[in-house]
This record gives structure tokens, sequence and C-alpha cells, in this order.
């Protein structure tokens, strides 16, 4: 399962669709076997995967935070003002987010570097994150940032799964800040407010961040069926942080792809041995084992996939789909409703579920879900489809 958001966006941690033996599961605590040294296997990929444009993963993460000249010369006129350096962290976000600024757009088609965040005037959480640090060590502001402790959001690329979490940042001011003075940071997020109050989160080191960036650039290479490019990437986020082992469970979707299937158990049980309640590497491990035909321990990682996870995603939402297409729409409704309650934020979801009200004539709850499609559509050209859908709806029921 891959790690990406629709309405969020952080890392993508892959993951292929659905014994890390019995003891595995029994034995948290037991000595590690597998050392992130034992994982890169780099004679298995052609060294052309590693090139983006002609940049390799490492010479990508080096460049992050890199301003474009057209992002320079954005920050000496609208910061330019002698006023806007009373407090430069607000007129940062003034100059960034307002809405006659860069009016930019939420867009998780693509994890973005800073200037190409910059150039697209869109990215997801995480492209947008990298952007604002970008302008604030520019401007030599203070820089933290956060992972909030949301819940997963997942989202599908044929039999790849992506799993997705959030991540904001922090700009501090200069000068002595007194322990628990929250005034000395301001937080810049991507989402509503009222979806963060009470959350908590956890102090991100840019080490982390940047190896989330390769972890998402390896789980969409690999949604587009490029499995070497998606391996340098994977291979250099863990380079990165060792401990992100998100990053060496999309390094065993790569080897599993690509048909190693040692190594890809390996990366696995490195990701298990550190996070033993690890569905998405269970997931993994049971497709694995399945691929092998060693049934008994395929068995044994779904029946503690199945307690980590009763209802996998989209299985409420598979079932739905398939009552619609037999012509029972009211059980389709259910269904869907169901996967809603586990993925409020869904647009496949909210579309299927708008199609099962349409089925049954209810036009207004039709529109209704047509309208949170498009609004928690995770790209621009989705959001303009849904859109598009809902306005024939609309035409439809004047007529």
């Amino acid at each position: 399962m891959p790690h990406r958001p629709p309405r969020r966006g952080t890392p993508l941690a892959a993951v292929l669709a659905t014994t890390a033996m019995a003891l595995l599961a029994a034995c948290a605590q037991a000595p590690r076997t597998v050392a992130v040294e034992q994982l890169p296997q780099d004679h298995l990929f052609q060294a052309s995967g590693q090139a983006a444009d002609g940049a390799a993963p490492g010479s990508e993460a080096d460049r992050l935070f890199e301003l474009s000249e057209p992002m320079r010369q954005y920050a000496e006129r609208v910061l330019r003002d002698p006023a806007a350096w009373r407090d430069r962290r607000q007129a940062l976000i003034d100059a960034l987010y307002l809405r006659h600024a860069l009016q930019l757009a939420y867009d998780a088609e693509a994890t973005r570097s800073a200037a190409e965040a910059f150039e697209a005037r869109a990215g997801n959480c995480l492209s947008l994150v990298l952007m604002t640090a970008a302008f604030a060590k520019h401007l030599n502001l203070p820089v933290a940032y956060q992972q909030v402790l949301i819940d997963d959001e997942f989202s599908r690329a044929g039999d790849l799964f992506f799993v997705s979490g959030h991540v904001n940042v922090m700009l501090g001011r200069h000068g002595p800040s007194p322990k628990g003075d929250d005034a000395h940071w301001l937080t810049i997020d991507f989402l509503p407010q009222v979806e963060l109050r009470g959350q908590r989160t956890v102090v991100l080191e840019e080490q982390t961040l940047v190896a989330m960036f390769l972890n998402n650039r390896a789980a969409e290479a690999l949604a587009a069926g490029r499995v070497d490019r998606a391996y340098w990437y994977a291979r250099t986020a863990l380079q990165r942080d060792a401990h992100f082992t998100p990053a060496a469970n999309t390094l065993g979707v790569v080897y599993h792809r690509a048909g190693h299937l040692e190594a890809a158990e390996r990366a696995l049980r490195y990701v298990l041995e550190r996070e033993p309640r690890s569905a998405s590497a269970w997931s993994n491990l049971a497709r694995l084992f399945q691929a092998q035909g060693r049934h008994d321990e395929g068995r044994a990682a779904m029946a503690r996939l199945a307690e980590l996870e009763p209802h996998p995603p989209f299985h409420f939402f598979e079932l739905g789909r398939t009552a619609l297409r037999e012509g029972d729409a009211a059980r389709a409704r259910d269904l869907l409703k169901r996967e809603l309650r586990m993925q409020p934020q869904q647009h496949e979801v909210h579309f299927w579920l708008a199609q099962a009200y349409a089925a049954l004539g209810d036009t207004p709850a039709a529109a209704r879900h047509l309208g949170l499609a498009a609004e928690y559509s995770p790209t621009r050209q989705a959001r303009a489809i849904y859109a598009g859908k809902l306005e024939r709806l609309r035409v439809v029921r004047q007529q």
C-alpha cells in the first residue's frame, strides 16, 4: 500500500492491496533480525530508473527547498515594504495564502518540490509545506514541521492502495522563546481548523520530511508502472531517514512487483520488526506468501491483518458497487454509507453514492454527494469532472 491523500497529502507508503509468522506477531520485543543495510539491492534495477529529467533522487532531494528565480523575484516584490519586516512570519503568510496572493490550489496529482509547487500554484499538503519552508528559509525564519495525527485516508490506482497522513509547518520568530511559549510559533496548515481541533501532533525532523517526499515519488512511480524509478526513490528515502519505515514498506512492494520475492519479504519483515501493527506491511506480506504458494503462512498473515483491520479500505465500497450493478440501489446506498463512516472524505464513495441516490429517484441527495465528490477530489482534473456531472444533473432537475 503506498501512502497518499485526497484532501490531505503527506507520505505515500506503498501497499499492494491485500508467517510474517506467528513469531513476529507474538514477539514484538524479539531481537531484530533485519538491518537497514540489508535492504538495498541496486544490482537488480536499471540505473537509468533513478533519473527524473536527468536528476537522481538524491540530487532532487538536495534541491527540495531551492528557490527558483521567479520565487526570488516574488519574495523581493511582496516583502520589500519595510512594514512587512515587523513580523516576517505574518508577511509571508499573507504573501502566500491570502485570497488575492498566489491563489494556490490543493492538488494531490503529484508531489512537488518547493519550486514546482510555486510554478504550478498547486500541491498536496507536503508540497505546500516545502514551498512555505523554502520562503521561510530565504527570510532566515526558524522553521519546524509537524505530523498531525488524524485518521489515515485511502485512495487507489489499479491494485495499489495509497494511505495518506497530514503534515503542517510552523514558522518561528527570532529571539529567546520561553518553554511552552506557543506565541513564538505560527502554524500554517492546509486543512480547515475545525478538522484539526483537538488533534495531537508529532514533531518531524527535516530529514523525515525529505524521506516522505521521496517515498511519495516512489509510490507515484509505482502507480505509473515505473518500477526501476520507484526503487531508487524508495531506496534514497531510506538513506535519508533509516527510521522511516513507510519507505521500507514501499521498497517491499517494489521488490514484489519486480519479481524479487526474497528481497520483498526481507523489507516487509524489517517493517514488522519495528511496527508489528502495520496493517500495510501485513497486507503486503500476505499477498507475497500467496504468490509463493506459502498458504499456511498466508492465512496466518491474513488472520493477523483481520485483527488489526476487520474491514479493509474499500470493502463496503466494492460491495456497494456490486449491488448497484445488480440493480439493488437501496442496498448499494446502505453499503456505501457504511464505507463513508470509515472514509468520510473519499470522493469515489461520494460519487457512487450519488449514483445510488439517483437510481432511487432522490435527486437532491444525488446532487449533494456529487458536490462532496468534487469538494474532496484530490486533483483539479477530478474536481472539474465531478463539477461537470453536477452541472448536468442540475440542468436535468430544472427541465
